[in-house]
């Protein structure tokens, strides 16, 4: 089996597919340059293959996800920002989260309450009835 020739078709493949989502999901520079004026390419390989390179590290957005879930990682959408936003009521909570969403909040996380979260009733009973008022 030759280790390259495996890989460089399915390099290909990656790159295709990649292409594909870029033209959806443009990188937001034509090209990403170090603070010494460097070039940052997209992607990099070692020059030699081993013959389990692929099944350990794989290729960005690919299982096993080591490099990351997205093809071209940041390149196309930034960071999602988030952050806890909650309140008492179920009422009260969306119409806060409709507000962030307005502001260009990017992401939110729904925290319940924190014995819940931790589930905590079931280490202490003494917390239910804390609860329960």
């Amino acid at each position: 089996m030759d280790v390259n020739k495996d890989f460089d078709q399915l390099y290909r493949e990656w790159k295709e597919k990649t292409e594909e989502l870029i033209k959806k999901f443009p990188e937001q520079k034509d090209k990403f340059m170090t603070s010494s004026d460097l070039e940052i390419e997209r992607l990099y390989l070692p020059e030699q293959l081993d013959s389990n390179y692929y099944e350990r590290l794989g290729l960005p957005g690919e299982y096993p996800f080591t490099r990351g879930i997205q093809p071209t990682m940041y390149r196309a959408r930034n960071w999602t920002m988030r952050q806890y936003a909650g309140f008492g009521s179920a009422e009260e909570t969306n119409k806060r989260f409709r507000y962030l969403l307005d502001q260009g909040q990017t992401g939110l996380s729904v925290a319940f309450d924190l014995p819940t979260r931790l589930a905590m009733i079931l280490m202490m009973p003494w917390l239910v009835v804390k609860l329960e008022r």
